[in-house]
């Protein structure tokens, strides 16, 4: 979407916040031993309590609240009764529904004591969008960066547009593609999510449906906020200060 009116600010505002501190809650809650299904159920106990709805359940059916994917998991996992290891790596991805307006972000988090490669994978980070960039510079951005920290871009994930619904245009590639014309205009609403992974960016779906890892089994980690595009620099609504 693109902002409109105060009111779409404020919406986006408030569907931010509860993506947020979902987010501060489940990293504080991220040990060995914890179950995925465990921190769901802290989730969906946030998310009451702010009158804001799971947006993946609501818009296509996911057996969750968040989706909570673990080592070569990438994105998609559904909780349940797996238990947390000491050194799996974590990704956290909330997308919140709240009075209409949906906001989307994730984090990767080690478990306990992780070994560097980990640490390093999930320390990975992307670029600034501003308005009037070609949305494809972010793909060169992070697959740039991705790229000189000697880890791989997995492949056909992307961010996206973001704010009525959890998938709207443009997509945001991970990758430079010189066939995606689109700019970035002032007030657009999109999320920025690099996933990344130590081996294959090859990706493999689970019978399960939902759940996708990397076809290796290596390692993979995911960040995603939810941003406007601005004149400057982009605000960043996920973001603590947000």
């Amino acid at each position: 979407m693109s902002i409109q009116t105060q009111a779409d600010w404020r919406g986006l505002r408030q569907a931010a916040t509860v993506a947020r501190l979902a987010l501060d809650a489940l990293e504080a809650q991220v040990r060995p031993g914890v179950t995925t299904g465990a921190l769901d159920a802290i989730a969906a106990r946030l998310f009451a309590r702010h009158g804001a709805r799971s947006a993946p359940k609501l818009v296509y059916g996911f057996p969750g609240t968040v989706l909570i994917s673990v080592n070569d998991e990438i994105v998609h996992g559904i909780p349940g009764a797996r238990r947390i290891a000491a050194g799996d790596i974590v990704k956290l991805d909330v997308t919140v529904e709240k009075n209409g307006y949906i906001a989307d972000a994730a984090r990767s988090v080690v478990a306990g004591q992780g070994d560097p490669t980990a640490y390093r994978l999930v320390e990975c980070a992307l670029a600034v969008a501003r308005a009037g960039v070609r949305v494809n510079e972010i793909g060169r951005a992070v697959e740039g960066e991705v790229r000189r920290q000697g880890f791989s871009v997995v492949d056909g994930l992307a961010g996206h547009g973001v704010g009525r619904t959890i998938h709207e245009e443009p997509t945001v590639p991970n990758r430079y593609d010189p066939r995606q014309r689109d700019v970035l205009t002032e007030g657009l609403v999109l999320t920025i999510e690099p996933m990344i992974s130590v081996g294959s960016s090859k990706v493999l779906k689970d019978a399960d449906g939902w759940t996708l890892r990397t076809r290796d089994g290596s390692l993979s980690a995911h960040h995603e906020h939810t941003l406007v595009i601005t004149r400057g620099e982009p605000i960043v609504l996920t973001a603590a200060a947000a």
